[in-house]
């Protein structure tokens, strides 16, 4: 049986394997293959992904110490407007020397594939409510319109029908003060 090729974001570590105490530093910049993320945001097919990455050999595996660094995009959450940001990660993680434990990361035919760990780290630091600014007011709940757009001078606070009726009381003075703005006694 053939073993599959290893991916873009696999690692050749035999000159490390088994050598507790070496280390190597490696740097990858890959194309995205596919859409990473769903949701309001994610990272766009095509979009590259920036890897900088140390490999450590220690006695139960290669220990993957980095960073991955890419640009996101998607729509703001409050007004539906572009949004484009960038992302930046870090990561650790051991990939073990195979043997009879089940582990999540293994050193495959003297590779490390990094995919699977950078891609959940990057998806899962993309914001899950996404704004174009940190003060964007959304759209109007009755025209749909982004209220950022509108003039000011037009009301952007609606009242809700029910306190409605409380309106008018604040202009009016409580019962049993007078208004002594004019008269000293």
């Amino acid at each position: 049986m053939r073993t599959p090729r290893p991916g873009a974001f696999s690692v050749l570590v035999r000159d490390i394997v088994r050598r507790p105490g070496e280390m190597r530093e490696t740097e990858l910049d890959v194309p995205l293959p596919e859409r990473w993320g769903e949701g309001l945001v994610s990272l766009d097919a095509g979009e590259h992904v920036q890897v900088d990455v140390r490999l450590e050999s220690v006695h139960e595996g290669i220990l993957a110490s980095g960073t991955a660094f890419s640009n996101y995009s998607g729509e703001c959450g409050r007004c539906l407007r572009p949004v484009e940001a960038p992302v930046e990660v870090e990561f650790q993680e051991l990939f073990a020397y195979p043997g009879d434990e089940a582990n999540d990361f293994e050193v495959q035919d003297d590779h490390v594939d990094l995919e699977t760990l950078v891609r959940d780290a990057l998806v899962l630091s993309l914001p899950f409510q996404p704004v174009c600014r940190p003060d964007c007011p959304g759209l109007d709940p009755d025209t749909g319109e982004r209220l950022a757009d509108l003039p000011d001078e037009e009301s952007r606070q609606s009242i809700d029908p029910r306190w409605a009726a409380l309106a008018r009381f604040s202009s009016e003075p409580a019962e049993g003060t007078d208004d002594v703005s004019g008269s000293q006694t």
